[in-house]
């Protein structure tokens, strides 16, 4: 069995420790999720674990000791057990995690209990996440050895003075992605582009959603990725007024716009996430061509706004202006541009943010605001920028806005690359995606 490269995983944890100075840290592996009865979802790891540590096996526990001078990453795992193998497939035990993981020295699972409380021993500080599903376990014995550290105070003289959240410093460390990230991320984005280009190629009036999400998810597949990175919304018509549309039952109509929002994930849990809206027949008619082409204006305008120094609001905010000024010559929207954004009065065609960012998780961690201040983007942070229009009847019109005619209803469009912010500017990693308008009318 292959395992991945241990170097990125070392060099991070190494400056998780930094950060931590002589802390100690207790981060969890994801434990099997119940889909029903006695069958279990695919296992998904846990993204802060797999970020750390590399090892994609259920229960296992990382332990990152600042304050020891050796045995600084120590690992439980569960053991090798023929039986269980058999069932379900290979573990690594406690010799492959230091042999294959770089983990200083590794534990049956089983140990835990016992030998938390000695590796804690010693650390001014505890991280662990208080209140993570499915892992109340553990964190009694987290909480157990913390107490047992306090009672004990007064004879011993020292004891971990707080508890905290590792994903303060885990998360911060996690939005800025190094250069093994971007390269697999960068692979995401090329295996994502690829199944929209074909996808595009592919559709036709009368095919069904399911067909187009099943040529999809059959590419990821086939090109070397794990799965889909989040259910395809595949949307024809009014359906794509659905943000998260998910059913991918009818069938594609004459006619109509249709709406893909796909990306895959690598083994190794990297993600893309692309939106393109084209014609079904291959021909915008004038009102979607109108709306189109304004929501792409608004997308190349916010993409141009992202740089180092800029912020995540204002990449939004240049979406939305475009959209805004647009709506109003077209006369969808009525008043002064600027009052209307200060009122969202045009959030009855655009509800959502433009963007978020992207990483191991689809929506990935990491703040947007620190206190009032917005975040500053800085080189190797990697978002998504997605504006879109959904002309339906679901919100109401804002008073003094005027009412929807029927030749606009049912249009829903939106455009969504992948950016990793770099020295000069930005990278947009998912461009082999065509958007321009005249690519959404080539079949």
């Amino acid at each position: 069995m292959t395992t991945p490269d241990p170097s990125p995983f070392a060099q991070r944890r190494q400056r998780f420790l930094d950060g931590m100075a002589a802390g100690a840290a207790v981060i969890p592996a994801a434990r099997h999720s119940q889909h029903h009865a006695d069958v279990e979802h695919r296992f998904r790891q846990d993204s802060d674990f797999w970020y750390l540590t590399g090892f994609d096996e259920a229960n296992a526990v990382a332990l990152l000791l600042g304050h020891r001078d050796e045995e600084r990453f120590v690992l439980f795992v569960e053991p090798r057990d023929p039986q269980a193998e058999t069932w379900n497939g290979h573990r690594w035990g406690t010799e492959g995690a230091v042999e294959r993981f770089g983990a200083d020295v590794a534990h049956p699972l089983g140990d835990l209990p016992t030998l938390l409380p000695r590796y804690l021993d010693g650390a001014e500080a505890i991280a662990f996440r208080i209140g993570q599903p499915g892992q109340q376990t553990l964190q009694a014995r987290v909480l157990e050895a913390w107490a047992e550290q306090l009672e004990q105070r007064p004879r011993r003289g020292h004891a971990a003075a707080r508890l905290v959240d590792p994903t303060v410093l885990l998360h911060r460390q996690r939005l800025i992605k190094d250069a093994h990230e971007l390269e697999r991320l960068r692979e995401a984005a090329r295996i994502a582009a690829e199944a929209h280009e074909l996808a595009r190629q592919a559709v036709r009036p009368g095919i069904a959603e399911y067909d187009v999400q099943a040529l999809l998810e059959h590419y990821f597949l086939a090109a070397g990725a794990r799965e889909a990175g989040y259910p395809p919304i595949v949307a024809g018509g009014g359906n794509a007024c659905i943000l998260h549309y998910t059913s991918n039952r009818e069938r594609l109509r004459n006619g109509d716009l249709l709406l893909i929002d796909a990306g895959c994930s690598l083994m190794d849990y990297y993600n893309s996430d692309i939106t393109r809206t084209f014609p079904v027949n291959g021909c915008f008619s004038g009102e979607q061509r109108e709306l189109y082409t304004l929501t792409l204006a608004a997308q190349q305008a916010a993409l141009e706004r992202v740089s180092p120094g800029a912020t995540a609001e204002q990449v939004h905010g240049q979406a939305v202006e475009v959209l805004v000024k647009g709506l109003c010559e077209l006369g969808l929207l009525r008043g002064d541009p600027q009052g209307i954004i200060e009122r969202g009065d045009y959030r009855h065609l655009y509800p959502h943010r433009t963007g978020h960012w992207l990483g191991l998780d689809v929506h990935d961690v990491g703040a947007y605001r620190l206190g009032e201040h917005p975040v500053v983007l800085e080189p190797g942070m990697v978002l998504t920028v997605e504006p879109g229009l959904y002309v339906g009847d679901l919100l109401a019109v804002p008073e003094g806005q005027p009412p929807i005619e029927a030749r606009w209803k049912g249009i829903g469009i939106r455009i969504e690359d992948d950016v990793v912010v770099t020295a000069e500017g930005a990278e947009v990693l998912s461009a082999a995606a065509a958007k321009d308008t005249a690519a959404m009318e080539e079949r």
